[in-house]
């Protein structure tokens, strides 16, 4: 088929096909899904609800169990114990290939022998579906993609990004209820990570589908999520929207994966109910008195607060001028270690005066450049009682 007749023909039916990978969409739900190996518990309880349309990434270290739960929604694990849902279906007895979805594999198993066109038409041959529905669900993902031209090419003539594209019209052809993405982007190349990723939340807006993908890159996560849920342990640890993530981050698990936090431990000294959140004192030992927004704990419990670098201020220590200011509530002496330019952000690394704890602070490049403090120098870092975030423990 010519790629004028593809084009053709998309143009005509696109629309239908854009509601039909809609209405097929299905939320998911995990209800106290337990999978274990033997004695060892890859995940544990987990409890999750997944709305239709949705693109969810479940988000953490290696290790903690995100494939493992990918595998038993996707049908190829079993699960010791719980339930799986998609849309209002249990399928914990349901075969993978009997559960509406469609996964995409890290290394997009595409068949070396078969042209991308008989690459993209596969699953739709083994659901037997007739040959001019085949052509014309093939040919409307290859347009999709932008790769209608290449249908005749093997795999191994095109490049990674195209392979990894042509993948996603497989998968997407068989009109899934789900998508089910096992760290699509890891094998790419960084500017080609970020195109695709684009790509990726562009096609999943588009036609409104529900995709569910595992990564352990935080900004991949932040950039393609609508809710992002965050693992360790086999548990789940937070869920939240990207925002609140990266902003209240929920335990200082959470807080330190989320990277570049400022975290300090203390003892909670004081709660007061104050607006939305609780006015939150916290002991630090050698440092004093630190006030952050949280959920009140127990007065003596063991706990700590998170500012991220990008949201404190700094300025030289002068003696003569008392360390307490009015406008901020927190303040620490520390020394300048070392300085890193990046690009757009400078990286400032430093050293509290008084207990040796490193600290991160950072600044657009132009405004500490204007600032003129150097490595070696004692300065002033403080931040807003608003911007800290109480981490129980």
């Amino acid at each position: 088929m010519t790629t004028t007749g593809v084009r053709q023909e998309f143009l005509q039916t696109s629309s239908a096909t854009q509601q039909a990978l809609a209405d097929a969409a299905a939320g998911v739900s995990l209800r106290s899904v337990t999978k274990k190996y033997g004695s060892f518990t890859a995940v544990e309880n987990l409890t999750l609800d997944i709305p239709a349309g949705n693109y969810c990434c479940l988000l953490g270290p290696s290790g903690c169990g995100k494939t493992t739960a990918l595998r038993t929604i996707a049908g190829h694990e079993e699960v010791t114990s719980g339930d799986i849902l998609i849309g209002d279906r249990r399928v914990n007895d349901i075969p993978a290939a009997k559960r509406n979805t469609s996964m995409m594999f890290q290394s997009y198993a595409l068949f070396p022998h078969k042209s991308i066109w008989e690459n993209v038409e596969f699953g739709l041959k083994m659901r037997k579906l007739p040959e001019q529905e085949r052509r014309t669900r093939v040919g409307e993902m290859l347009e999709m993609v932008g790769l209608s031209h290449v249908a005749e090419r093997k795999p191994n003539m095109l490049s990674g990004g195209q392979q990894q594209r042509i993948a996603l019209a497989r998968a997407l052809a068989t009109r899934p209820q789900v998508l089910m993405l096992d760290e699509p982007l890891s094998a790419l190349d960084e500017n080609l990570r970020v195109k695709m990723r684009t790509e990726l939340r562009r096609i999943q807006k588009q036609f409104g589908m529900t995709f569910i993908q595992v990564t352990h890159h935080v900004e991949e996560a932040f950039s393609l999520s609508d809710m992002v849920v965050v693992m360790t342990h086999g548990r789940i640890d937070q869920v939240a929207t990207p925002s609140e993530l990266f902003n209240t981050p929920a335990s200082q698990f959470v807080a330190k994966f989320m990277g570049d936090n400022n975290i300090f431990t203390g003892k909670v000294v004081n709660s007061v109910a104050d607006t939305s959140l609780d006015l939150i004192q916290l002991g630090v030992e050698g440092i004093g008195t630190l006030f952050c927004r949280g959920y009140a704990a127990p007065v003596g419990s063991i706990a700590a607060c998170s500012i991220r670098p990008d949201l404190m201020q700094i300025e030289p220590y002068l003696p003569t001028v008392p360390i307490q200011s009015s406008l901020t509530a927190n303040q620490i002496t520390a020394r300048i270690v070392a300085v890193e330019m990046t690009g757009f952000v400078t990286r400032v690394s430093l050293m509290a005066e008084a207990t040796g704890q490193e600290i991160l602070y950072k600044a657009r490049t132009t405004d500490w450049d204007a600032n003129a403090l150097t490595e070696g120098q004692l300065v002033v870092l403080s931040w807003s009682k608003d911007n800290c975030v109480f981490l129980a423990a």
